[in-house]
Order: structure tokens, then C-alpha cells, then sequence
């Protein structure tokens, strides 16, 4: 899909890809997300490397204080430690969620502007919150649970039940989509007014830097520490918490 804007050319992308075995088919956004899992499996790997008991490396400090970090996450909003087995999980989550958020930086496509990589991960969390509910309760307590506190609410319980995968899919979605449109849009029109402007000067002089988008370079930098690394990281951190929170009170109810 592209615009054009006095000149100024804006290109929104849709994920395409090309088939292979059958119906398989590879899409940008499934590349970045292996270029992603790359990433985090390269630094834990390395890490991780010579771990040691005493005279520890700097490397395996920051290791070790990003285990505690996760472990202190999910204990302190868990209430104990019955919840330890959770932390290998939102531990990934929470690295993928934010690697895939930041990785715009360096000129990729975020995969998490592609609302199908949320939905597959509120899908996850969806399945591990029936699952708790289940085992707290039984099948037949989960059930009866739709019918609280009286038989009418049945169609709206499951309704809500079946929001919670959607509203933590399209909320982590739609900041970092919007994130990527208005940076887009900031840089097209520093563009424009950079071609304006400079296309005042007269003669051929004028008529060569009104090509350079000169106002282009520096703003849409700083607009970035917001829309990538603040955006980014509070949505990765949100997106866990949620997780988090949901799975405790399943459990516990």
C-alpha cells in the first residue's frame, strides 16, 4: 500500500512471502521473528558461557541479575513462590516482546506490528489461563463458573472469558502499529517541508537540496525515544504483567 503526499512517498507494507512446501508460506514477519529468536538465543548462549561460583565475569553478573530480576517479577506479583515454573515462560515473553519492539531501531519491521505474532502469544496465555482454571477448579467448577452469578450472564461470561486473548493482542498491537505510522508520517512531512523550503533557493543550487530531505534528519530521532524505546519496552512490560496477573488470579480461583 503506498501514499503520496506532494511528493513525498509514505509505504505501509504487507507482510508477503513466497510458498514453499505446499501451503507453507514465509512472510516477512516470520523472518524477523527468527532473526529475533536468533538474537536472544546468540546472548543467552553467550551470557552464559564459563559460569562459575566465585570470581564471577561481568557477563555473568548481568546474567545472573537478569534471573533475579524475573524471578522477583513474578514472585512479588504472585504473592509466594507456587509460581516459579511461570518464570522460564514470561522470562521468553518478555525478551521476544521487547527484542521484537526495539529491533525497528536498526530499519526492520517490527514483527509485533503485525497483529498475528500477539494473537498467537494471547492465544498461548489464553490456553495457560484455562488450564489453571481448570486445575483449580475442575472442568465441571470451570464451567459452572460461566453461569455466575446467575444462568443469563452465560453468554456475557464467555464473551469476557474469550476478550481477554483479544484485548492483550490488539492493545500490544496497536501501540506498536501506531508507533510505526506516526513516525512514518513525521518523517514524510519533514520531507515536504524540507523540499518547500529548500526549493525557495533559486537556480540549480535550490533546485538539488529541495531532493534531500535535510529536516528530516534529527526529529524523527528523537520522536523514536518515545515510540520505539519507551513505547516499546512499557508494552513489552505490560504485555507481561498482564500474563502474569491473569495466570496468579486463574489459579487462585
Amino acid at each position: 500500500m503506498e501514499f503520496d503526499i506532494s511528493g513525498a512517498r509514505i509505504f505501509f507494507r504487507i507482510p508477503t512471502g513466497l510458498p514453499i512446501l505446499g501451503d507453507i508460506l514465509i512472510t516477512e514477519t516470520l523472518v524477523i521473528s527468527w532473526i529475533v529468536m536468533a538474537i536472544i538465543t546468540g546472548l543467552c548462549i553467550f551470557l552464559t558461557r564459563d559460569l562459575k561460583v566465585e570470581k564471577i565475569s561481568k557477563r555473568q553478573a548481568l546474567a545472573e541479575m537478569m534471573v533475579d530480576a524475573a524471578t522477583n517479577l513474578v514472585r512479588n506479583n504472585t504473592g509466594g513462590t507456587q509460581f516459579d515454573k511461570l518464570i522460564p515462560f514470561v522470562s521468553a515473553l518478555f525478551a521476544t516482546s521487547i527484542v521484537s519492539n526495539l529491533i525497528s531501531l536498526i530499519g526492520l519491521r517490527s514483527p509485533t506490528a503485525d497483529l498475528s505474532t500477539e494473537a498467537a502469544w494471547a492465544v498461548v496465555v489464553f490456553i495457560m489461563i484455562t488450564s489453571e482454571k481448570i486445575k483449580a477448579g475442575g472442568i465441571l467448577g470451570y464451567m459452572k463458573g460461566f453461569t455466575e452469578p446467575i444462568a443469563v450472564m452465560t453468554p456475557f461470561n464467555i464473551l469476557s472469558e474469550l476478550a481477554t486473548p483479544v484485548s492483550m493482542a490488539c492493545r500490544h498491537f496497536g501501540n506498536i502499529l501506531s508507533g510505526v505510522v506516526i513516525n512514518g508520517l513525521i518523517y514524510a512531512a519533514l520531507a515536504v517541508a524540507s523540499s518547500a523550503l529548500l526549493g525557495l533557493i533559486p537556480g540549480a543550487v535550490g533546485d538539488f537540496l529541495s531532493h534531500i530531505p535535510i529536516l528530516s534528519v534529527g526529529l524523527p530521532a528523537i520522536t523514536s525515544v518515545y515510540f520505539d524505546w519507551f513505547s516499546g519496552c512499557m508494552q513489552a512490560f505490560i504485555f507481561t504483567m498482564l500474563t502474569i496477573m491473569y495466570i496468579a488470579n486463574a489459579a487462585n480461583g
